[in-house]
């Protein structure tokens, strides 16, 4: 019944108990509908509050894991790259060069991969309850944010142990903690919408964490990377954030300028993925 026809015989004193209205298909971009993502806040903070509980439930050294990866991480690239392969690290001892980078990236890889399985690992909350689904990605990249502070924070020990100080710079973490956390709710959007009807991101996604991996500056510096080819490595948003995420701890060469191409992509992913999720989020139900 069309609003026209329900009008109608609304005032022949035959209306049914239904209203049905028909819309036109919309078209052009997807509304984001960020206002109403905002609103079920609270449910994003119980999610996330959920896996953290579960990520150390039952764990002989609990939340010491957040620092036990990025140490293991720290001792094996030292060996390897630091005293065999001597790669550079811009004046700073290797050991301090490549610790903020493995925290760093130990988030980002983790995250990302919450972020992907998070819908089709949970599929009764994409069949039997509303809300936005959004939701759903932005509480799996939380609960490494505590992991993360955890680890940094043991650069502490690292600045003392080879008397580096750094600088007012220091100020600006919490900017690069936030740019790290877009970029993986970025590309674990984009991930989490593509794995609801193909599974094949859960076999592939290891391989691509893995490539991106040495695609970035995580264990030598993004310096190496000269000439025009600089903006196009740039354009992997994880070389600006770890550039400026070295900088502000460690202290050693500040971020570039092609370093804004980094920016850039990152707003682009972002921005691109929201559309893109939005725009299949109507399947999901359907799918998952």
């Amino acid at each position: 019944m069309t609003a026209t026809h329900a009008a109608q015989d609304d005032r022949d004193g035959t209306a049914g108990n239904e209203w049905t209205e028909n819309r036109p298909p919309r078209r052009g971009l997807p509304h984001l509908e960020l206002a109403e993502a905002w609103a079920y806040r609270d449910l994003g903070f119980v999610l996330a509050q959920r896996t953290l509980k579960v990520r150390y439930r039952q764990t002989l050294l609990g939340v010491a894991w957040a620092v036990l990866q990025p140490l293991a991480g720290l001792a094996i690239f030292t060996v390897v790259f630091g005293h065999l392969a001597k790669v550079p690290s811009d004046g700073l001892p290797y050991p301090l060069f490549v610790y903020p980078a493995m925290c760093l990236w130990i988030y980002v890889s983790t995250s990302v991969a919450a972020a992907a399985v998070e819908l089709p690992e949970h599929p009764h909350l994409v069949t039997r309850v509303y809300f936005p689904r959004i939701v759903s990605p932005a509480a799996a990249v939380m609960p490494g944010l505590l992991d993360f502070a955890v680890a940094l924070s043991l650069t502490a020990v690292l600045l003392v142990t080879y008397g580096v100080a750094p600088g007012p710079q220091i100020l600006l973490v919490p900017v690069w903690l936030a740019a790290a956390a877009l970029v993986a709710f970025g590309v674990g959007t984009w991930l989490a919408a593509v794995n609801v009807k193909y599974r094949d991101v859960r076999h592939a996604l290891p391989f691509l964490l893995q490539t991106w991996f040495f695609l970035s500056p995580m264990v030598f510096p993004s310096s190496l990377v000269g000439g025009d080819w600089r903006v196009v490595y740039a354009l992997n948003p994880l070389v600006g954030v770890v550039d400026g995420l070295r900088w502000s701890v460690a202290g050693g060469t500040a971020p570039p300028l092609a370093d804004i191409a980094s920016l850039v992509s990152l707003v682009v992913i972002l921005v691109a993925g929201l559309y893109y999720f939005r725009s299949v989020e109507v399947s999901f139900a359907d799918v998952i």
